[in-house]
């Protein structure tokens, strides 16, 4: 038992080391909850996905398109969309700070209707929102060439 417990405090202690609350707003962006999100969604807002490929592929906004904040995300700045397209930018949840990261960089390239979805997919389970799981059927928004 003694063993158990000393376990659970250094697992406890060193949270912050793995996991940081993401900002409660970002400069030029409308942070939006679940609800929210959902409006925008059936409305027809594009929905991007910051996770890492295996996270998006356990499941993911219903017809969100995945860019990596890592990887093909940086071709948002050059893609040749409206710079008035709404975009929902999410990753997993409050602890997940690449979804901030994503939207300050989505505002800096000049997107001007960027929403900040703080609560992420994990919100987004929660309240039984349509979901997808794997990349089947799912928009590509960029090849591997490029936008």
């Amino acid at each position: 038992m003694h063993r158990l417990v000393t376990l659970l405090a250094a697992w406890l202690l060193c949270q912050p080391l793995f996991a940081q609350e993401a900002p409660l707003q970002v400069a030029g962006a409308i942070t939006v909850n679940v609800m929210q999100a959902k409006h925008l969604h059936d409305h027809g807002a594009l929905f991007i996905d910051v996770r890492a490929a295996r996270e998006w592929e356990w499941g993911h906004v219903e017809g969100a398109i995945h860019l990596d904040l890592r990887g093909q995300f940086a071709a948002l700045a050059h893609a040749p969309w409206p710079r008035e397209i709404p975009l929902v930018i999410y990753c997993d949840s409050e602890v997940c700070l690449q979804s901030a990261l994503a939207v300050e960089q989505a505002v800096a390239w000049g997107y001007t209707r960027v929403f900040y979805f703080r609560g992420g997919y994990f919100a987004w389970q929660l309240f039984d929102m349509p979901s997808g799981k794997g990349s089947t059927g799912e928009r590509l928004a960029f090849s591997s060439s490029g936008p």
